[in-house]
């Protein structure tokens, strides 16, 4: 099932670039972030309040909200500087150079999640470090 999912979420993403260039198109970044931020805000919100998971939320360990406020802190910084970069580049060179990211996760879980390292996802790893490699030249 998690494979359907990482697809949504690729498609959602590639058309997050492309409404997200649109939308930025005589704003500042940080003022298209505030408001994508918001929208954000509501969905997840509207989806645990719709499903009744709300009462997990007292559930949640100070570790918990620890490292979910480091995420938190960290995709904030990261849509602050996708729309940065969105407002004077090219979605066909920011989008691609973004999902760098990818291969900076598989790393890092390698790293420090101590997940495995199998050939093909190694493979796949360095595919994209030299996508982006050719992009940024």
């Amino acid at each position: 099932m998690w494979k359907y999912y990482a697809v949504l979420s690729a498609l959602f993403a590639a058309a997050t670039a492309i409404l997200a260039k649109i939308g930025i198109k005589g704003i500042n970044g940080n003022v298209a972030t505030a408001v994508r931020t918001v929208v954000v805000v509501f969905i997840a919100w509207g989806i645990i309040l719709a499903s009744g998971e709300i009462r997990e939320v007292k559930m949640l360990s100070k570790s918990n909200l620890l490292f979910l406020a480091l995420s938190g802190v960290a995709t904030g910084l990261s849509w602050i500087f996708y729309f940065k970069a969105l407002e004077t580049g090219n979605v066909s060179k920011v989008a691609p150079i973004d999902k760098l990211s990818v291969a900076i996760a598989m790393g890092l879980a390698f790293l420090i999640l101590k997940e495995p390292i199998d050939l093909k996802t190694l493979i796949g790893g360095l595919l994209i470090v030299a996508g982006t490699i050719v992009i940024i030249l």
